[in-house]
């Protein structure tokens, strides 16, 4: 990062969500339950924002969380490192919460921004270096790291192209390539990360507990994020199964378990 009186060349805000039960990370309950799958939004984020500190190491980067609801900044200070800058972004719309977080990095000086998902906790800080990096060099262009269900993990600009964000259908698996359809009618170059995934449903929670607590990569030749705090609730909720329900009572542990034997 640059001197206090100069800010880093890129902004990258993580779009985050306070965990409430039953509000957040719904699409896992289940096989978890509303209380298990908030713990595993906490945990994804704190890993999130680990893995956007470790970048700053690799490239000139400054980190936000672009949160809401209104008025959950407790949470986020509570949460995560005071090197994460806090960014009150609450919309209806997903597309305007983009566009919003975006326009706010770019207020705050940065001459590129980017918006970064909270729910891939293992994925490489490599390639949030490589996002400031690749949009530092001339000309305008965006960098798109692709999810493997059709969304993005990360959109990088060097300013705001409100039409990025239009006509999208947000939460389907026609997000990456719809954006990518937009930035061809704008004439923009894209750089295209390698594709990760998001840990929103059943199968990628498996997949994450096999990578972050079994050593199965995700990508047979990139190192995957450690995602500690990922891997510490996934250990704590095995370590407690003894003492919980069977899977018929919806509990997490248990059904993390059984998710492996699949």
């Amino acid at each position: 990062m640059r001197g206090e009186n100069r800010p880093s060349f890129c902004g990258i805000a993580i779009m985050a969500k306070a965990s409430r039960a039953g509000l957040t990370k719904t699409r896992l309950s289940p096989p978890l339950s509303p209380d298990d799958a908030a713990l595993c939004n906490t945990a994804f984020l704190k890993d999130v924002a680990a893995n956007l500190l470790r970048a700053f190491g690799e490239a000139d980067i400054a980190g936000y969380a672009a949160f809401g609801p209104a008025g959950t900044e407790d949470f986020f200070h509570a949460h995560l490192p005071p090197a994460v800058g806090l960014l009150e972004i609450w919309y209806p719309d997903f597309g305007r919460c983009l566009t919003k977080a975006l326009e706010a990095q770019f207020a705050r000086g940065h001459e590129a921004a980017c918006v970064l998902n909270s729910d891939s906790p293992t994925l490489p800080s490599a390639f949030l270096a490589e996002t400031a990096r690749v949009l530092a060099a001339p000309g305008d262009r965006i960098v798109l790291g692709p999810s493997t269900d059709g969304g993005y993990y990360i959109l990088g600009c060097k300013r705001v192209h409100a039409r990025l964000f239009e006509d999208i259908a947000w939460s389907t698996e026609a997000v990456a390539a719809q954006t990518l359809e937009r930035a061809a009618e704008l004439g923009l170059a894209v750089h295209m990360l390698p594709a990760w995934y998001d840990v929103d449903d059943a199968a990628s929670l498996r997949m994450a507990r096999r990578e972050v607590l079994e050593g199965v990569r995700f990508h047979p030749r990139i190192a995957s994020s450690p995602a500690a705090h990922t891997a510490e609730l996934f250990r704590r909720l095995l370590i407690d199964d003894a003492g919980l329900a069977p899977p018929a009572a919806s509990s997490a542990a248990a059904h993390l378990s059984a998710l492996t034997s699949r």
